[in-house]
């Protein structure tokens, strides 16, 4: 089965991941980390070299390529994967594939977000965090109809990431 985490940027994707995969005892890809690989070249250099355009179509190449691995699979998506082309639909039709949307509130997503901004390109430049909540929130609400897509959804706040996987493996 390959179990696809969806959801926005700090809601835990790739620390719940490594967890789950650990509990598993399968295999994690995370999608941009796999995108780097297989180009050669960081996300920031691609979309600086080739533009969105050039990345966006790469990451949906790369995203059916990893929907059809046979093995056991935990695959994190970006945030911003499902919302893209017709992303959201072949993580849907994709066989013996689960889709969990990690769904945290946006004074959460802030709250991690502000002490981390400097790692994260989009919104490094925002200086505060009532001005990152009104970012994420504009996001989240671009990106939920996507994001709501998914098989499950698993809210995250005021949860331990042990009790986020416990919560995961029960649905599974």
């Amino acid at each position: 089965m390959i179990i696809v985490l969806i959801g926005y940027m700090g809601s835990g994707k790739s620390s719940i991941g490594k967890k789950l995969s650990r509990k598993l005892r399968c295999n994690l890809i995370d999608l941009d980390d796999f995108i780097v690989e297989k180009e050669k070249a960081s996300v920031k250099e691609i979309f600086d070299a080739k533009g969105e355009i050039y990345f966006r179509k790469k990451e949906e190449e790369y995203l059916k390529e990893l929907l059809t691995l046979q093995e056991d699979t935990i695959l994190s998506l970006g945030g911003g994967t499902p919302c893209f082309g017709d992303n959201m639909q072949y993580v849907l039709e994709a066989k013996n594939t689960k889709s969990i949307y990690l769904k945290s509130s946006v004074k959460s997503l802030a709250d991690k977000l502000i002490l981390k901004k400097s790692k994260r390109p989009l919104i490094a430049n925002i200086q505060t965090k009532e001005a990152l909540a009104e970012f994420i929130g504009k996001h989240l609400f671009e990106r939920s109809p996507y994001y709501s897509k998914a098989a499950h959804q698993v809210v995250t706040d005021h949860k331990t990431k042990k009790e986020v996987v416990l919560e995961i493996l029960s649905l599974l």
